[in-house]
């Protein structure tokens, strides 16, 4: 077509007013449409702006002929293509996120003013990006009908790219390329108010890693850096595209994970973080370890919006971190304030330091060849007059970020030395070295200090080192070796096997003794399992190197048996003895000789457990009040109920939205037994939980009488009248026994 038909319309007389008006030499009006042409195609040709226009179907009519050098095409290939198909809008545009389609925006024939859309070339498999600010407004015609769009359009890549990576700065952490923390709070806050109306779920994992600092101080700044990298590339290949991971500053990361209530899967994801994490990192030729700790909450069951989410995660991951590092949690209403209950446990500690709260137990080490006690590790016990137990899995980690972990330690030894020097010659004593310990230039001095005190010989003393001890400087780490061993203590190598163990460290360090991980003890006796193949190997690499093992954590005969069948000459575990206190053992030792003949459980069992915790039993429209004792992940025992036939279907009311279906397998007197449908997960504090909540509303929504349900707030008109049949069973009063509860968060 040609442009002056285009424009015809566009040149009129002038009016009036300009009628018989004698104009400069050289001015073009719009009486003259030629001279006008003219501007138009030098104004095209500059490239500064376009022309567009379209007709009434949408198709591409006219394109200023200069487009074709930016668009890398010839104009004639776009000529006749529908707009949408060789435009479209941004979704990435940082200011046009709200905007709707261009296809919505032309067929509503609105305006476009400077409308941001990308180009799509026809047939390109390059995926070329390039970006046009465009403007437009609808023609019509003189009767009203629609004649297409007229409009203009410039190139806009150079600034757009410009702002896009702003934007990605702005909204993503630089250095490992997530989203930082503005993003994860705007996304977060979008994403549990869409979800709070159309009811569903939502998880946010919390984690920060620990020992990070230690990385920092001992192998600088940049190999920090490079290993939070590291870490957001396994989180990326963790996660992929089941959430949105951000790294919120130094080394807290976040993870939003809609749609997934399911405890179950959320507990094995947090197991898988914590063990690839786990892992070591090569950095500048040398290998830092470290580990992480997970919270998680789930909305809408532990919170509704983003401050009452993010509080429950931070919540519980103070909680996780707590119980030992390295573990996840999930949220529950009961749980402390992080800050205050961090500063109050290491004021009580530094307390019982300095008034001789803390004591040593010691759990014996035996010869299986004659059940011959040949040593014991020095365990850390700590009896608060109000927390009670307070387990070293707790405090140790407390200490480390007290600063207190180096007092604590040369106590330790100091006091270990001095005990064991009373016991036969053959007796050794071994004490745990906590790595921010091993990293202390003056241990050795620490340790002669406690040897030339006690007039302990250096060889009776072990020290217990875990693998953590090789994050620092290499060259300090093997000077450290090397001053212990001149001293003539020997040196074990604790919780080989697990995560991120090293042949190199056995090759490159002078231990005496490897120590098997009670992990592996606890599944060796299960069938699928490798964990027996394990311990075979980590036997006769210790002999095959001239080392001692000693296996750990053996409680069963079954284990004991299978142990010793794989080469175990020496064995630590409740099925000799738990950890003694210093008075039992000089007692029991009398004429010098230590002998305990095994006794546990035949076969070990390591999810049953010993409970005392009063639940709601629901049967038809009845609850009665039961009692709870020896939970399983697939059962449990209930007292309280009296005639109740085996086959009876159950709902138990574990508290907190949790009801667990079951079926009675045996019956007697007041006790039942019943079977899970589905099997209890873990909550990753030693503890038992559903792999889903549910909602009272939901359940009365599906039927479930009122009467039945836990107490709550319920609105009027759904409470339902007395319940329309007889109680089945007779409920009895049950008395405690003081067990341990189960957890129920």
């Amino acid at each position: 077509m040609e442009l002056s038909g285009f424009f015809r319309n566009r040149v009129g007389s002038g009016g009036d007013g300009e009628a018989g008006r004698e104009m400069p030499a050289g001015v073009i009006t719009a009486a003259d449409p030629a001279g006008r042409l003219k501007v138009l195609d030098d104004f095209e040709q500059a490239g500064i702006v376009w022309i567009w226009a379209t007709d009434a179907e949408g198709r591409l009519i006219y394109i200023s002929e200069s487009a074709g050098d930016r668009l890398g095409r010839p104009v004639l290939d776009v000529l006749g293509h529908p707009l949408i198909e060789l435009f479209e809008t941004d979704p990435d545009n940082p200011d046009e996120r709200s905007d709707r389609p261009l296809k919505f925006q032309l067929s509503a024939r609105n305006k476009l003013n400077g409308l941001i859309m990308r180009f799509i070339a026809p047939g390109d498999t390059e995926g070329r990006r390039t970006w046009w600010l465009f403007s437009g407004h609808p023609k019509f015609d003189k009767g009203g009908k629609f004649k297409g769009y007229r409009g203009s359009a410039k190139d806009v890549t150079i600034e757009y790219e410009r702002k896009l990576e702003d934007s990605r700065l702005a909204e993503y952490d630089s250095l490992t390329g997530l989203a930082n923390r503005h993003r994860m709070t705007r996304r977060l806050d979008g994403i549990l108010g869409a979800y709070k109306n159309a009811k569903r779920s939502c998880a946010l994992m919390m984690l920060d890693l620990d020992r990070f600092k230690h990385v920092n101080d001992s192998m600088g700044h940049p190999a920090g850096d490079e290993l939070l990298r590291q870490v957001a590339d396994r989180l990326r290949a963790i996660i992929g595209d089941r959430g949105e991971i951000g790294r919120l500053g130094g080394d807290e990361f976040q993870v939003i994970l809609p749609d997934l209530d399911d405890r179950g899967k959320l507990g094995e994801l947090a197991g898988k973080v914590i063990q690839i994490i786990a892992q070591p990192y090569p950095i500048d030729g040398k290998r830092a370890i470290i580990g992480t700790s997970v919270g998680i909450a789930i909305a809408p069951y532990d919170g509704l919006d983003k401050d009452e989410m993010t509080r429950a995660s931070d919540l519980a991951l103070y909680a996780a971190k707590k119980g030992g590092r390295g573990q996840f949690r999930f949220y529950s209403g009961d749980l402390k304030d992080e800050e205050e209950e961090r500063q109050e446990l290491l004021d009580d500690l530094r307390e019982a330091l300095t008034s001789e709260q803390l004591e040593l137990h010691y759990q014996p080490v035996v010869r299986t060849a004659d059940n011959m006690v040949v040593g014991f590790e020095a365990l850390m016990r700590w009896e608060h007059e109000e927390r009670g137990f307070v387990s070293p899995a707790v405090f140790i980690p407390a200490a480390e970020e007290g600063n207190l972990i180096n007092a604590l330690g040369e106590w330790a030894l100091k006091t270990a030395c001095k005990a064991a020097v009373a016991w036969p010659k053959s007796v050794r004593v071994a004490v745990n070295v906590s790595a921010v310990q091993f990293a202390n230039p003056a241990l050795p001095e620490i340790v002669t200090q406690a040897l030339a005190a006690s007039g302990l010989e250096p060889g009776r003393l072990e020290l217990e080192l875990t693998e953590s001890v090789f994050m620092g400087d290499s060259e300090t780490v093997d000077e450290t070796f090397k001053a212990l061993k001149e001293l003539g203590v020997r040196l074990a190598l604790d919780d080989f096997g697990t995560g991120y163990s090293s042949l190199s460290y056995l090759r490159s360090a002078p231990f005496d003794k490897i120590k098997v991980d009670k992990s592996f003890v606890d599944s060796c006796t299960q069938k699928d399992q490798n964990s027996a193949k394990i311990i075979t190997a980590i036997i006769s690499l210790s002999e095959a190197l001239s080392m001692e093992t000693t296996v750990e954590g053996v409680e069963a005969f079954d284990q004991l048996e299978l142990v010793i069948s794989k080469g175990a000459k020496y064995v630590q575990g409740w099925i000799y003895s738990k950890a003694l206190r210093l008075g039992e053992i000089e007692q029991r030792m009398g004429s010098g000789e230590f002998k305990i003949e095994p006794d546990g459980p035949e076969v070990y069992r390591a999810d049953r457990r010993s409970v005392f915790r009063r639940i709601g039993v629901i049967h038809d429209d009845h609850r009665y009040e039961a009692v709870m004792r020896d939970l399983s992940k697939t059962g449990s025992k209930i007292e309280g109920l009296i005639g109740v036939p085996e086959g009876t279907g159950l709902v138990l009311d574990l508290g907190a939205g949790q009801l667990a279906v079951c079926v009675v397998t045996r019956s007697e007197d007041a006790q039942i037994a019943v079977e899970f449908e589905t099997p209890l997960v873990s909550d990753g504090a030693g503890g038992l939980v559903t792999r889903h909540r549910v909602s009272p509303y939901a359940l009365a929504a599906a039927g479930m009488p009122l009467q039945t349900l836990p107490q709550g707030n319920y609105p009027l008109h759904q409470i339902a009248g007395p319940p329309q049949s007889k109680p089945q069973f007779m409920q009895v009063t049950v008395g405690g026994t003081g067990c341990d509860p189960v957890h129920f968060p």
